[in-house]
């Protein structure tokens, strides 16, 4: 289409009917109306593809999230079944041995370590630490205790911490097996010393079945550095027909750490956070916890009873990468199918775009023709009206026709100076400095030092840059005839500045030539600067002829150099 176009748009060119080119355009525009906006359009349907992949995408991923929050809770069923189900474990074993202890008048060493042996092997069965015995003792009666032990078993068991004779009762840890190193830092020590395992305790008496404690650190870990979360289970051994009367107590002791762990083996998914709390969910709380890789899911919790006692258990999925897999590869084919919308539309739009760009640049070629055909004739009047004044006003003053046509000569070559200055910028202006340059190049060279220029950079409009010119031409002619440029010890000095943003000032001033009278009758040069150049300039010229030198001062305009906006546009 682009191609139809061009070769349309040259015909047109060649047979001179400019105004079709409107009537081409008209066409282009109705049929492809969103050439206005070559890039806007693919973005928008770049921004429509992207907006339908994020909606698939946010749909499969809240179908994940509902998928995944119902294997969450089936998780958290297992997980609670588990723990339940390892406490339940160890309980039965503690009613086991409470059952046996009730028939036994003493509980000896040997009959509690075979007894404990039998059922829990090496003690480290179903995540507990063992299983001991604490036998409800009054606190008068502890000394008959720590000697009847002393004398069987241990040489060294003293109770501690020493109760207060206020207190009725004690509970010192007797036995405790397996009776390993972990296990004896434990023996004598008194539970009914410390407030969560006396209120355990004394729960389990008044209910008569096994309760567990909250959290606690083990006896067992006072020694290390780090002390993990624990707690204990107490089965309460009641003596028969005594009327429910307690005679100790079956316990035993868990790491939480160790216990969680050993549940874990019951449930299947391992690629979950598990966490437990001691009642509430709080920091302080907390017992045991397992992370797994991978980032942070939806969490959910729930309240289990674990020997009379309420647990808290928190468990989040976690999963690989922030999206699923379908996620993902819906998003990697959306973005694809986005970026080859975006693609095509953008393709469509330039080529609108080009054939717009076509029609246009055919219509400023004829406005640039029109435009340029006027200002050639604009200018070429004025530049002939110049020459013919120059010309008129040379013959007037010329004495003979070799003296006419010198100078009428450098005259026409000092506008062909400032022409060439202007045809090097596209006559869209010339500064003033190389005007001055250019017109005192002949004076300088091989004696720079008889001239100096200074001053800022000003862009001049080209007819003001021309008459400036022959001003200076005539200055200059002036003083190496008559001033400063006749003799080797003169100088001239040409300062340029800004007096307003519409206005510059130009002086000239001559020294160390002979000295200068005002001549008697005003010559061509005097005419010239002050006539014409004045009427160019619209500004009074300030022509003194000092002894000492001559000096003149010009006011320049600095007007806006008008240039063809079409030709900016090309380009």
């Amino acid at each position: 289409m682009a191609m139809l176009l061009k070769n349309d748009a040259a015909r047109l060119k060649w047979r001179g009917f400019p105004v079709i080119d409107q009537a081409l355009l008209d066409r282009v525009q109705k049929q492809a109306w969103f050439h206005r906006y070559p890039r806007g359009w693919p973005f928008l349907l770049f921004i429509i593809a992207s907006i339908t992949t994020a909606v698939s995408v946010m749909a499969i991923e809240r179908a994940d999230r509902q998928t995944r929050r119902v294997e969450l809770d089936r998780n958290l069923t297992e997980i609670a079944s588990a723990l339940q189900r390892r406490a339940t474990e160890n309980i039965a074993l503690l009613r086991a041995g409470a059952a046996l202890f009730a028939t036994q008048e003493t509980v000896s060493a040997a009959q509690f370590r075979s007894f404990a042996e039998d059922l829990q092997g090496k003690g480290d069965l179903y995540g507990s630490l063992g299983m001991g015995w604490a036998p409800l003792v009054p606190v008068n009666r502890l000394s008959d205790l720590e000697q009847s032990v002393q004398r069987t078993e241990r040489p060294d068991f003293l109770v501690y911490p020493r109760p207060d004779l206020s207190r009725r009762n004690a509970a010192p840890i007797v036995y405790l097996e397996p009776d390993d190193g972990t296990n004896r830092a434990a023996i004598g020590y008194d539970m009914l010393s410390e407030d969560i395992r006396r209120t355990a305790m004394e729960r389990a008496m008044k209910l008569g079945k096994p309760v567990a404690s909250g959290k606690v650190h083990l006896v067992q870990d006072v020694s290390s550095k780090q002390q993990t979360p624990g707690f204990l289970i107490y089965m309460p051994v009641i003596a028969p027909r005594s009327g429910g009367q307690v005679k100790g107590f079956v316990f035993s002791p868990f790491r939480a750490e160790t216990f969680l762990e050993s549940a874990s083996e019951l449930y299947r998914n391992n690629n979950i956070d598990v966490a437990v709390y001691d009642a509430a969910v709080e920091p302080e709380k907390l017992l045991a916890e397992r992370h797994a890789e991978g980032s942070a899911g939806p969490q959910m919790e729930r309240r289990i009873d674990l020997g009379s006692h309420t647990w808290v258990v928190v468990i989040s999925d976690r999963k690989s990468g922030v999206l699923s897999t379908a996620s993902r590869i819906t998003l990697f084919f959306g973005a694809l199918a986005s970026l080859m919308v975006m693609a095509i539309g953008r393709l469509i739009t330039r080529r609108a775009a080009e054939d717009r760009m076509v029609l246009e640049w055919l219509q400023s070629q004829a406005a640039i023709r029109n435009s340029l055909t006027r200002e050639l004739n604009h200018r070429v009047k004025n530049t002939l009206a110049n020459v013919l004044s120059i010309a008129a006003l040379t013959r007037r003053r010329a004495t003979d026709i070799d003296d006419f046509t010198e100078s009428l000569t450098a005259r026409i070559r000092a506008l062909s100076a400032t022409h060439d200055l202007l045809s090097q910028s596209d006559w869209t202006h010339a500064a003033l400095g190389d005007v001055v340059r250019s017109e005192l190049a002949p004076y300088m060279e091989g004696n720079e030092s008889h001239v100096e220029l200074s001053g800022p950079e000003i862009l001049l409009a080209p007819n003001d840059a021309m008459s400036l010119g022959l001003a200076i031409h005539e200055l200059a002619t002036n003083a190496a005839k008559y001033g400063a440029l006749s003799s080797s010890g003169g100088r001239i000095h040409v300062h340029w500045m800004l007096e307003t943003p519409e206005l510059a000032a130009l002086d000239w001033r001559e020294e160390g030539g002979p000295p200068v009278r005002e001549p008697a009758k005003r010559g061509f040069g005097r005419d010239l600067i002050e006539k014409i150049v004045a009427h160019e300039l619209k500004s009074e010229v300030d022509l003194r002829f000092k002894p000492e030198g001559v000096e003149c001062r010009l006011k320049v305009p600095v007007r806006a150099s008008r240039e063809f906006a079409l030709r900016n546009e090309r380009k």
